[in-house]
């Protein structure tokens, strides 16, 4: 189903932890924090006579010196507040004595007791005094049962003697209905957070789903399939020169259309062809789910076949590196493969033997050679290996091979050896060079704009048998192929698409 992509199912579920999460923080703050809560911290723990056994000696000269007992004195500033979100009464506190917290600082004694209090507070200080419970025993601060509304705070500021700073502090004491906790906040001094560590962890999980909705949303690759797109098997047969469009553009298909399947599988035009003819004669119900890609039209005796003009492809003829002449003439071209020329020092080159490497016959490369340059078709094969000659009564060397890889390998590597190839596989190979024909240059561009008569050329067809489905994958593959997204894929690699407005002259 469509809307079960990756895409959608990571969104919604992005979406609906957003929802839980916003959830379970308004739960959290109407259900947790609602609890009455005592916390308290120590903000400072200080030494201030001349003992130095906690390695931090502040020395006081003529202030605690001359007191018995202080040299050792410590001052501690306890800060106590209510971090809750409810209001806490003098008989919210549950112990039974007089008091409602006990501060117990461990192996000190307190020495004296001052209480502060934050600017708008001052009906806190009527409750410190010791007929509320407020006063000290050894190392037992005893604190009053004071009211506290939300973020309200009070200090102690303790004098201590004996014992080192960073001993234990404990509050003692209980809350009806909530607890008295040791609050370890960084909070500012009589600054209340702004949020809670829930509300900030929530606030964070929130900002993290916001911005993964965001990257799907600018991340994910919004162009639209192809119009047409359609399912199934498809088959594309024919010409090696025209082959690695159609690889790659199926690809890309297949990419763009879920479910359709494209094999490439040339052999050859015209072997491409009859493979299409004698497919569609066996079919029995209508047009096959194959294609077959010819370099130039048809034989006239197979009617069934529709065609589409696709491209119009430029093709080269090339020679070995040794072979140094940039540009031949039509009519020597066509000597050299009458088996006139057998040396290339006829034609003004180096002393080597001319070795003619051709395609076998079904190569529509090798029939559009004969049509636009030869205007006859070749001289017969006289060598299997293009090296040697078998039949000693040729005139030249001569041998076909099966491919345009092939042919292309074999002029590399075959001093004297000449051949033909599609413009941009030829382009990239190593060991040879493309020739002129009389003084045209085989130019892509220059055909195109039209400031070229080059010859060797010709229209890129595509054969369906019969009138495929419009609904069919081959009917929706030609259609990507020549008008669609193909079209890029067909100039890239050196063709010209037919359906452009300079294709549309060139194809007519």
């Amino acid at each position: 189903m469509e809307w079960l992509s990756a895409e959608n199912v990571v969104a919604v579920g992005t979406a609906l932890l957003g929802i839980v999460a916003s959830g379970v923080m308004v739960w959290y703050e109407r259900r947790v924090p609602r609890r009455k809560r005592i916390g308290y911290r120590v903000q400072m723990d200080n030494p201030i006579g001349d003992d130095v056994r906690s390695g931090r000696a502040n020395r006081r000269l003529g202030l605690f010196d001359e007191v018995p007992g202080m040299s050792d004195a410590t001052l501690v500033l306890l800060r106590i507040e209510n971090d809750g979100s409810q209001s806490i009464a003098d008989n919210d506190y549950t112990g039974r004595e007089l008091h409602g917290l006990t501060a117990v600082f461990t192996d000190r004694t307190i020495r004296g007791v001052s209480v502060t209090q934050p600017v708008g507070t001052d009906h806190l200080m009527d409750h410190f005094t010791p007929a509320a419970g407020l006063g000290y025993d050894g190392n037992t601060l005893r604190i009053p049962r004071v009211p506290l509304n939300p973020r309200d705070h009070f200090k102690l500021l303790v004098l201590l003697s004996g014992g080192d700073v960073g001993c234990p502090i404990r509050l003692i004491g209980g809350i009806r209905d909530g607890e008295v906790h040791p609050n370890r906040s960084a909070t500012p001094d009589d600054k209340a957070p702004l949020f809670s560590r829930a509300s900030r962890l929530i606030t964070i999980m929130l900002t993290v789903c916001v911005v993964t909705l965001a990257a799907i949303v600018v991340l994910r690759d919004d162009s639209p399939p192809p119009i047409g797109c359609a399912r199934g098997a498809l088959t594309v047969t024919g010409s090696t020169a025209f082959a690695p469009v159609v690889e790659e553009v199926a690809k890309k298909y297949a990419r763009d259309c879920e479910g359709a399947q494209v094999t490439v599988d040339p052999h050859g035009s015209t072997a491409g062809v009859r493979e299409l003819e004698a497919t569609g004669l066996a079919a029995k119900n209508g047009s096959p789910a194959v294609v077959a890609l010819s370099d130039g039209p048809k034989p006239s005796d197979m009617p069934q076949l529709r065609e589409n003009r696709i491209a119009v492809s430029v093709f080269a003829i090339v020679v070995n590196n040794g072979v140094r002449l940039k540009n031949l003439s039509t009519a020597d071209v066509r000597r050299l493969y009458r088996g006139e020329i057998t040396n290339w020092k006829q034609l003004g080159g180096p002393d080597l033997a001319v070795h003619l490497v051709s395609r076998d016959a079904n190569s529509g490369t090798r029939q559009v050679f004969q049509r636009r340059v030869l205007k006859r078709g070749e001289i017969a094969n006289s060598s299997v290996d293009c090296v040697h000659k078998d039949d000693p009564t040729a005139p030249v060397i001569r041998c076909e091979l099966d491919s345009t890889e092939q042919v292309l390998t074999q002029v590399a590597e075959l001093p004297g050896a000449i051949g033909y190839s599609e413009l941009t596989l030829a382009s990239g190979a190593k060991g040879l060079h493309t020739l002129d024909l009389d003084g045209h240059p085989p130019s892509v561009d220059a055909i195109e704009h039209g400031t070229s008569d080059y010859p060797y050329r010709e229209i890129e067809y595509a054969y369906t048998y019969g009138r495929p489905p419009a609904d069919s994958l081959a009917s929706s593959f030609l259609t990507y192929l020549s008008r669609g997204n193909g079209q890029d894929v067909i100039r890239t690699h050196g063709h010209i698409p037919c359906w452009t407005p300079e294709g549309l002259k060139l194809c007519a």
